[in-house]
This record gives structure tokens, sequence and C-alpha cells, in this order.
């Protein structure tokens, strides 16, 4: 089946590998058309059938409640072939604590063994799965009903605290405040004591010029020591004084030795 517009929205898988899916091999699409009949005929009014992240899916239309997490369709159940088993991917359950209880133990009272996690059935053959326990669980679901759980369960979230819910806005009266007039506390201008600094007037240091004095050479006065004139040769020499002392006249030999005292 074809998804319509306002049903389906491409998505970027997480695992693009896994797309496009391998067809199904024959008994594998003989089972799940069985299970694809039963949750259409016990499908409430208000979701759509259609092709999501590469499975058969039932979703409410992005028309009806457009505001998701990941921007796709909220998702109410698919069904997919997958390596080792079928699967049966309930959603409704998963957000519903009342309706999982139920759905378990429904489950179990056919006798039947149940491969689940939080929303994955787990099979092999078709003759594992109880359509009437699969049909009743589908039907239970409302679209409003279901909007209301997605929502309680998102708001528990990290995420669902987070995204701010839209309230209309509240019209608040206008509340002029009158605009407080601030007194002018004009600050008078501390008149500073203008500090005439009396600029000190440097003593011109009259530098008294040192009078040399002249020291005078006193002229070296030539000593006048008259130079004996020389004597001019022919000059009569001055008789040359001899000194008186008389000689005493050497004793001759053979004169007397006066008597020495002894």
């Amino acid at each position: 089946m074809s998804p319509s517009s306002d049903s389906f929205r491409p998505h970027a898988h997480p695992h693009p590998r896994r797309l496009p899916r391998r067809p199904a091999p024959p008994d594998r699409k003989a089972a799940l058309t069985k299970l694809r009949a039963v949750i259409n005929k016990n499908l409430p009014a208000g979701f759509k059938e259609g092709i999501q992240y590469g499975m058969i899916g039932w979703t409410i239309p992005l028309t009806r409640y457009p505001d998701t997490y990941n921007g796709q369709p909220l998702q109410l159940a698919a069904i997919a072939s997958q390596k080792k088993h079928m699967a049966l991917y309930l959603a409704c359950v998963y957000g519903d604590e009342s309706l999982s209880d139920w759905f378990r133990e429904a489950w179990k009272a056919t006798g039947k063994k149940l491969d689940m996690g939080k929303s994955c059935v787990r099979f092999r053959s078709i003759d594992d799965v109880p359509l009437e326990v699969v049909g009743q669980a589908i039907a239970k679901v409302g679209v409003d009903g279901y909007i209301a759980s997605y929502e309680a369960v998102r708001a528990q979230t990290k995420a669902g605290k987070k995204s701010p819910t839209k309230k209309s806005p509240a019209k608040k009266s206008p509340t002029k405040k009158s605009p407080t007039k601030k007194s002018p506390t004009k600050k008078s201008p501390a008149k500073k004591s203008p500090t005439k600094k009396s600029p000190t007037k440097k003593s011109p240091t009259k530098k008294s010029p040192t009078k040399k004095s002249p020291t005078k050479k006193s002229p070296a006065k030539k000593s006048a020591a008259k130079k004996s004139p020389a004597k001019k040769p022919g000059a009569k020499k001055s008789p040359a004084k001899k000194s008186a002392a008389k000689k005493s006249p050497a004793k001759k030999p053979g004169a007397k030795k006066s008597p020495t005292t002894k």
C-alpha cells in the first residue's frame, strides 16, 4: 500500500544500511499478511497505514498531531521480517503500563509463549501468535487517549521537561510605573585651594671671576758681582804679602836635650 501524503513523511533512518529491506520469504510473507489483516480490522478511526522506517506501520498523521519528538508521525504499531524472526512492534503497549500488564496476561492465558521486550514481540510462526489478543490490544487504543499517554510519558523525560509547552501568552495590563524622579543631588565641586607653588628662585650664583693675581716675575736681579777685570798681560802683579810667620829654627844635632822629669 502506497502511503498517502498526510500519513507518511520520509525519514532519515539511523541505520541506512538496513534500507531497503529484502523481500520476505514466502512463508513469512503469508504470516505477516494475516497479522496485517487483523490489525486493519481492529484499527480505531484516526490511524493511517503506511511505510515508516522501512516497515509497514500504523500512525497518527502529522495533520492530526504534528508535535512529536522527531517530527515523524506518532506510531501505534508496526510489523517487519527480521533476519532470524518476525516482529510485531506495539508502541501503544510500551507507553501504557496498564495496557502492557493486560496484554502480557492475556497472551500467557492462551498458553502460548511470549517472547517480548518493551514493545517488540518476536515470533517465528504465525501459529505462535494469538491473533485475537493482538486485535483487542489495537482496538483498546484511541487517537486522543494515545496522544495523552504519549505526552505523559514524554513529560517525564529530560527532553520533555526542556521542551517549552506552548501556552497562550497572558496579556498583562501594562502597569505604567511612574518614573521615580531622583532628586539630582548636585555635588558641590570641592574647590581645591590653588596651592600656588612659589617658584623657587634660584639665586644666580655669580661666580666671582677668580682674578688671577698677575704674578709679576721679578726680574732676576743679576748680582752685580763685579767681575774683577781680567788682568791684562803686562800689568804689574801686586807683590804677594808673605806671612810674617817666623819659622822656628830647626834644631841642629848636638844640642843638649832638656832633662825630662821622670
